[in-house]
């Protein structure tokens, strides 16, 4: 704490300037209430904001120019001078002052101006939340973003997948400050939605530094390049020269665990006459919650052949036989900024950077002592025990993962005879390196003098390696609007990538590893490179003040499989005196596989009911074994995108969206299920099985053709008065009315041949029903004074899975769920607000239930005994019995308190 007063008082020290000190107040120019969170800042971007009363407060000279903005209002500029009150009229319709960046690589456009169907998402709609990393923030403001938290960690602890509209992690496009982001060195393998892809890591981005977050709602390749299939977000960062504050953060959930403690310091400086920074500090730890079920014991007997009699005394001592299972134990720290200055009449230089570290705790199921016994590893009483049999309980596989993420951009922006140029190189990077401890190998690899290297002599602490990926990125982007109607723009980026496979210590790859997770093979290792460069140009007619049309066409060469070319076309149209909007787009796009899915090979430990943990291999698209199966190279993806919608605003504080969206996907490329032995056992295949000694092996293919087409509703009105107060009501949610694959599995001939797909039940469950049917979100916010009150319902649709190993005849359906959070905010000062919430106030955890595809289904349900059964194999005995092992879309934690207190310099 020592450091923590230290580190607050130089932020003080640093933020204090030698201007005076203008206060005000900012009002509603028609009813007088105050205007809460206003924009004040002066042309060199020194600001600060209004509070919940409309005051501030601001370091400036009177008679400087002061603009004073918010989202709904007209743009107002006033001569600073102390005591002053300034109203600011209400714009005619509710969200046009909102210029966006994301869209268009044409001039920016307010947000009722755009073609497209874009989400705008403040900082304040993200804090009210009280979700504490921003990736949960998101699953609760906007419907189209999903994300999961899978039950069964390792890896996939570090960094959860999420996605927009259904379509996984890799295809959403994620920009800082309009500038690609990094994407994450972690490749999804577990059975979990987002298996077989990788995303950029957005929970590293600190909440406090987001201004705001752009949503694009559709195809943008032929804008951005690959990953853009499903849409675009576009983070902006704070930009405030002298705007801070403070933010502590508690949380514990109603079981007593999973406490959570962070700290937030935000501040910004100016930089000279015109020139500011922001930057922000956030610490945090959350601890284990554990969320185990109770484990039968006929199906441990069963998968493990212990005796029966064994199993219950274990189990009657550890009903959930000691399994850990939840949210891990992670401590992150995060450190970002934003600046700009400029450097003449028409220059000026911009830069933003990002850093964090994040360490997880996490556990591997618990090997009891029928699993691992005595009479096969007799020396385990020594390692896990006193020496004696009796001491000898069983162990826990620890995982301990360590991930550095960082980004950053240096650029230049200019604008000279009506020409803007914007130059800039972007850098990034994801490290996630990893220890296994309480471990053994318990293969049976020899000494040249006969004794065991393993087993006996095993290390119990291990360091498997892990992956690295980094980019640099450099772009070139120039604009004009050449008359009243006619804007013009064109650009370049060029990219160079690099992904590497760390390798692992000996003992944690050979001959099997580590129990619970084998490390890097050398053989398995190393860095591998590609570059790209891309050019786009973008043409947007406005034939009058109501219709435009905006065209944009991309060449992309990649220097491992060659070139792509994409466009768009889109269109808008206004009426009724600019209360309806009707808009278009029509746009192909396409998705570079990744270098993780084109060079990972290892060999993985994973779940197959009914058998236990067994250990199968991810085969390497350019690997030796490749070529023996036949396996054919990785092309791109290819998709064509179509949206169509409108939008309403009937007065100036309701206005409504509604949007239809096509996405047809070909050459989707997945991670193929795993492919077992033939029954002849004389195929490559089964040889490759056996020399390698794996159960099975799965590999990255151009698999599928998809389609995904649905609706998303957005709503709100805005100030309705209630009592002395006003309040705010947002309505939203996504339709999905078509997930499915179209045509045949493509299976290469290997795999055609030996009987089998590289797609099954459960693979197809994971890429098209896994995710919430529909998603809706109710959110009421009402302030009242210094009093402000947030009621937030989100509404998950059901979801279906085929989980592995269950009957072809079954499958399980998660029933509809709504999950109420409430936040309760109060002004305790002029500059500090305490804010509580309680999420999932109704304790509302996930439930499923089988359901029948046949008539043999129909029979299997009136059957408790093979229910009971089915149930544990995709339970792990009922390890996983809230959430089976493939995880789900909300938490599984129940309620959880969180208490922050905010103090703004």
């Amino acid at each position: 704490m020592k450091y923590f007063y230290s580190l607050c008082a130089a932020m003080l020290i640093f933020c204090t300037n030698s201007f005076g000190q203008i206060t005000g107040k900012v009002l509603d120019g028609g009813d007088q209430s105050p205007v809460i969170g206003a924009t004040i800042k002066n042309k060199s971007n020194v600001g600060t904001s209004s509070d919940a009363t409309g005051s501030f407060t601001i370091n400036v000279p009177a008679g400087t120019d002061l603009e004073f903005s918010f989202i709904g209002y007209e743009t107002k500029t006033v001569k600073a001078a102390n005591g002053m009150v300034v109203t600011l009229s209400p714009s005619s319709t509710s969200l046009s002052e909102v210029v966006i960046s994301v869209g268009s690589r044409n001039s920016k456009r307010t947000l009722t101006d755009t073609p497209l169907p874009v989400d705008i998402v403040a900082t304040k709609e993200l804090t009210s939340t009280g979700q504490t990393t921003f990736d949960k923030a998101l699953q609760y403001r906007v419907p189209s973003f999903n994300t999961v938290q899978t039950p069964v960690n390792d890896a996939t602890s570090l960094l959860d997948p999420y996605e927009i509209r259904n379509m996984g992690p890799s295809r959403t496009l994620i920009l800082i400050n309009g500038k690609r982001k990094n994407m994450s060195s972690l490749l999804y393998t577990q059975t979990s939605p987002g298996r077989g892809e990788t995303g950029a890591d957005i929970s590293a981005i600190p909440v406090d530094m987001i201004k705001r977050v752009e949503i694009l709602r559709d195809g943008a390749s032929a804008q951005y390049g690959s990953d853009a299939i499903a849409g675009v977000m576009n983070i902006i960062l704070k930009d405030d020269a002298n705007n801070g504050g403070v933010t502590l953060r508690s949380g514990i959930t109603s079981k007593g665990d999973g406490e959570m403690y962070g700290v937030a310091i935000n501040n910004g400086n100016s930089l000279g006459k015109d020139g500011f920074v922001n930057y922000t500090l956030d610490m945090s730890q959350s601890k284990l919650a554990n969320r185990p079920g109770t484990v039968d014991a006929a199906g441990e007997a069963a998968d493990f052949g212990a005796n029966i009699n064994d199993v219950k005394a274990f189990l009657a001592k550890y009903p959930d036989a000691r399994n850990i299972n939840g949210s891990p134990n992670t401590t992150a720290m995060k450190f970002a900024g934003n600046a700009g200055k400029k450097i003449s009449a028409t220059g000026e230089i911009y830069a933003n950077f990002g850093y964090v570290y994040k360490k997880v705790n996490s556990f591997a199921n618990f090997r009891t002592p029928y699993w691992r016994t005595l009479s096969s590893f007799p020396y385990l009483k020594d390692f896990f025990g006193d020496g004696t049999a009796a001491s000898y309980q069983g162990y826990v596989p620890t995982f301990d993962g360590d991930l550095v993420d960082y980004n950053g951009t240096l650029g230049f922006k200019s604008s000279r005879n009506d020409w803007n140029t914007d130059v800039s190189f972007t850098t990034g990077g994801n490290e996630q390196t990893y220890t296994v401890t309480n471990s053994h190998n318990r293969n049976g690899t020899l000494n040249p003098d006969g004794t065991n290297k393993y087993k006996e002599n095993s290390p119990i602490i291990f360091k498997p390696g892990g992956t690295r990926f980094t980019h640099n990125v450099g772009n070139i982007d120039i604009n004009r609007r050449l008359n009243d109607k006619v804007g013009v723009a064109f650009g370049s980026e060029f990219r160079s990538e690099n992904f590497t496979v760390i390798e692992g210590d000996l003992a944690s790859y050979e001959d099997g590893g580590a129990d619970s997770f084998a490390g890097n093979d050398p053989r398995n290792s190393g860095t591998f490179n590609r570059y790209n460069i891309g050019a786009y140009a973008d043409v947007a007619v406005d034939f009058s003040d109501n219709f435009l049309i905006n065209g944009t066409a991309r060449l992309e060469n990649y220097s491992d499989f060659g070139s792509a070319f994409v466009w768009k076309l889109s269109t808008r149209y206004k009426f009724a005196d600019d209360k309806v909007t009707l808009r278009a787009s029509a746009s192909t796009g396409f998705k570079a596989p990744t270098l993780h899915q084109i060079y990972t090979q290892k060999a993985q430990y994973s779940f197959v009911p009914g058998q236990g943990i067994q250990v199968g291999g991810l085969v390497s698209n350019v690997s030796r074994e490749a070529r023996l199966l036949g396996l054919p190279s990785l092309k791109p993806e290819k998709s064509m995108n179509i949206t169509m919608g409108v939008g309403l605003n009937p007065s100036k504080n309701l206005s409504i969206t509604l949007d239809y969206y096509n996405i047809a996907v070909k050459d989707r490329i997945i991670l193929s299920t795993e492919i077992g032995s033939t029954a002849a056992g004389n195929t490559k295949l089964d040889g490759v099985l056996k020399e390698n000694n794996l159960s099975d092996l799965s590999f990255f293919v151009n698999g599928l053709n998809t389609r995904t087409a649905g609706i998303d509703f957005v709503s709100s009105y805005r100030k309705i008065a209630v009592g002395e107060g006003k309040l705010n009501v947002n309505l939203a949610g996504n339709y999905t009315m078509k997930n499915e694959r179209e045509g045949a599995v493509n299976n290469p001939s290997i795999v055609a041949s030996a009987g089998q797909s590289v797609v099954n039940g459960t693979q197809e469950a994971l890429f098209f029903t896994s995710r919430p049917k529909f998603k809706a979100i109710l959110g009421l916010d009402y302030q009242i004074n210094k009093l402000g009150i947030t009621l937030n319902n989100t509404l998950f649709g059901p979801t279906k899975f085929q989980q592995q190993g269950m009957s072809l005849d079954l499958y399980t359906e998660f029933k509809t769920k709504m999950v109420t959070d409430l936040g309760i905010s109060f002004e305790t000062t002029k500059n500090s607000t305490l804010q509580l919430n309680i999420n999932n106030i109704l304790n509302v955890l996930p439930e499923w239930s089988f359901k029948a595809h046949n008539a043999k289904g129909e029979a299997l349900l009136k059957d408790a005994a093979a229910l009971k059964n089915e149930s544990n194999l995709i339970t792990f005995n009922q390890r996983y019995s809230q959430m089976t092992y493939d995880g789900y879309h909300f938490s599984q934690l129940g309620t959880i308190f969180n208490l922050s207190w905010n103090f703004r310099f």
